[in-house]
């Protein structure tokens, strides 16, 4: 039974932080472009940690924190545990927002379970998906304070879908692909296309963190998605050019501009952002 998702838990899940986190991380249709070293490659990485600063023009909004944990198995498939962590800063105005995304993602690099939170005015919210491949449908969850369900809804769906976690990894993934792919993507309760194009077209970029230009390969892309704040659903990604494929830096297209995401702290055993060539 289709339930209506309510107009509140709509709001909550649209801040523009969710936003930012959401849209640095798009990447190939599962399978379409398969990553260096097989599927899921090397960018599942257990204890990995990548913290990311969010800007808009001058103003740091916030900060993202996205861990990846060891792997396990869903219906005898491996799948890694990874989690983000959405803070905005003290003293933004009128932004305050705390969030939680976690996703099982299966090795073969699609969605299996997806949980997101967020918390504004002292209350959480959260959205959780099950997807059910074997019956082409996604049971959806919402509620508030973290186990009271609210809603419930199916949705139907054929084949491997992607949530805003999985994405990401996806992405990575398929970073030295050559071609342009549409990815099925359920975002906020919502069947969308992700175009993504791949053209393992080698650059540098410079982030406020490092002192060098780091050693990237860069690609481009739509989703069939409009944001709040004027965000048109036009995105540039940086990756670095190694097996790690770790994202440097992110811009989100916007009506006045755009929101730049970057790297601005890691850990990964082994692992430093590769330097560009002079």
């Amino acid at each position: 039974m289709s339930v209506e998702v309510s107009s509140r838990c709509r709001r909550r899940f649209a801040a523009p932080l969710c936003c930012a986190f959401l849209w640095l991380t798009f990447g190939p249709a599962s399978g379409a472009v398969a990553g260096q070293g097989g599927p899921g490659g090397f960018v599942f990485a257990e204890s990995e940690e990548l913290v990311y600063n969010v800007r808009y023009a001058f103003f740091n909004l916030g900060q993202i924190r996205i861990t990846t944990y060891k792997s396990s198995t869903i219906d005898g498939r491996p799948v890694s545990f990874t989690r983000a962590l959405i803070d905005s800063y003290r003293g933004i105005p009128f932004v305050d927002l705390h969030a939680v995304f976690e996703s099982y993602i299966d090795h073969s690099m699609y969605s299996r379970r997806f949980m997101g939170k967020i918390k504004q005015d002292q209350t959480w919210d959260f959205s959780r998906y099950w997807f059910e491949y074997d019956r082409n449908r996604v049971i959806v969850e919402m509620g508030g304070q973290d186990t009271v369900i609210t809603e419930r809804d199916t949705v139907e769906v054929k084949g491997p879908y992607q949530d805003g976690m999985s994405l990401f990894f996806l992405a990575r993934d398929g970073l030295f692909g050559t071609t342009s792919v549409s990815v099925p993507t359920m975002i906020k309760e919502k069947r969308v296309n992700t175009t993504i194009a791949f053209s393992n077209r080698r650059s540098s970029v410079e982030v406020d963190a490092y002192d060098y230009p780091i050693d990237v390969v860069e690609f481009d892309g739509t989703m069939e998605f409009t944001g709040i704040f004027g965000l048109t659903g036009g995105f540039e990604g940086w990756f670095s050019n190694d097996e790690a494929r770790v994202p440097i830096k992110a811009k989100m297209k916007v009506l006045l501009g755009s929101v730049t995401v970057e790297l601005m702290d890691y850990k990964r055993a082994g692992w430093l952002p590769p330097r560009a060539k002079e």
